[in-house]
């Protein structure tokens, strides 16, 4: 199997241990799951299945970041405990992923639930001379790493354009350096605190990952991914402060999702151009929706239209039609690993159905039920 590696910029034999350690950055449970997070998580879904169809056990880690400046901002718009707030998303969350078929993770864990682990490996990159104080707060020094930007390859200018962008803060005046990065910080008066040596306060976003990595995972994870706009600054600082802790590498393979869009723009929670997955669920069949998305290479980025969902109807129904069977299995598992190619291997399914072979095994494999045809 071959992946595209995001670091090194070109597809790559991918050569995990066993079990297989992935790690992919899930939801900050303020609202629901809509179509841009269902290409990440059914992406990762297709990949676990095939190395489970090639024998190779996983060991995946979807993280939830349950205290974050955007949850804590949802929850005080609302009137209401940001916990609570995010039960009711990760319920609907988890009852989306269902439906669309995707694979329950090994563990889920919550950033809350990370806080001693979280202020224990604080502790270690202040110790390391990587991270200082300032107006309260601990910030990572990236002048001390001198590997910063080995899985983005941004240019400075571009980071801190980013940074601005995705909550980076560039302009805090208690930094040494635009691109320095929050690991602690004080909390306003009616958010949630905790005690530690450098005041009460709550981590930082890009902490709270490193920290449930090295917990659930170990030093060194054979597979970690998500969108492609994680890639700056939440990858890249991910990187940066695990590395800084633990002296070894963080990232085998560093794996990303191009992004959905909807006329044009980024399908984002900021933007409000979402199509919600559950929404979708009250009028489309499940697989439909996961032929959809399977319909796209996952490192492409792509514009939504309804008009993808009744092509994948069709689809399914012409599969339906031919029955069981394992017909074209081999050239799928092929494109499967050809980087995940999973448009090919549905050319290949449609192909094989079109010749009258069965192919509801085959199917299978991309984490689609097919219908056994009928012996009436």
């Amino acid at each position: 199997m071959r992946l595209h590696d995001t670091a090194r910029g070109e597809a790559m034999p991918f050569e995990p241990g066993s079990p297989v350690k992935i790690y992919t950055c899930g939801i900050t449970p303020y609202d629901s799951a809509h179509l841009g997070h269902a290409a990440v998580y059914v992406t990762f879904d297709v990949l676990r299945r095939r190395l489970a169809d090639l024998g190779l056990s996983t060991h995946c880690v979807r993280n939830i970041t349950d205290v974050d400046d955007d949850i804590l901002r949802k929850a005080r718009e609302l009137g209401v405990h940001y916990l609570d707030l995010a039960a009711g998303e990760i319920a609907r969350f988890d009852s989306d992923m269902r439906a669309l078929g995707v694979l329950t993770p090994a563990s889920e864990p919550r950033a809350t639930s990370a806080i001693p682990d979280i202020l224990g490996f604080i502790g270690r990159v202040l110790e390391s001379g990587h991270a200082y104080r300032a107006g309260g707060a601990v910030y990572f020094d990236v002048s001390t790493f001198p590997k910063f930007g080995q899985v983005s390859h941004l240019g400075r200018e571009e980071m801190i354009e980013l940074a601005g962008e995705r909550g980076g803060n560039p302009d805090d005046p208690f930094k040494d350096d635009p691109l320095d990065f929050v690991l602690w910080q004080p909390s306003a008066e009616d958010e949630p605190a905790w005690d530690s040596l450098w005041g009460k306060g709550r981590p930082g976003w890009h902490i709270e990952c490193s920290a449930l990595a090295l917990r659930e995972l170990g030093a060194t994870i054979d597979l970690h991914g998500g969108g492609s706009d994680l890639i700056f600054p939440h990858h890249e600082c991910e990187a940066a402060q695990s590395e800084a802790a633990t002296g070894r590498t963080f990232v085998k393979h560093w794996m990303h999702v191009g992004m959905v869009r909807l006329a044009g723009a980024k399908m984002s929670k900021s933007l409000g151009n979402l199509v919600f997955v559950h929404q979708l669920l009250e009028t489309h069949e499940p697989a439909t929706i996961r032929l959809a998305l399977l319909a796209n290479h996952y490192r492409d980025s792509w514009d939504f239209d309804e008009s993808m969902l009744d092509r994948a109807a069709d689809r399914l129904e012409a599969w339906r039609s031919a029955g069981g069977g394992s017909g074209g299995i081999v050239a799928v598992r092929e494109r499967l690993d050809d980087d995940l190619d999973t448009p090919g291997a549905l050319e290949v399914i449609d192909d094989a159905a079109a010749s009258g072979s069965g192919v509801a095994e085959t199917a299978r494999l991309l984490g689609v039920e097919v219908p056994e045809r009928s012996s009436r």
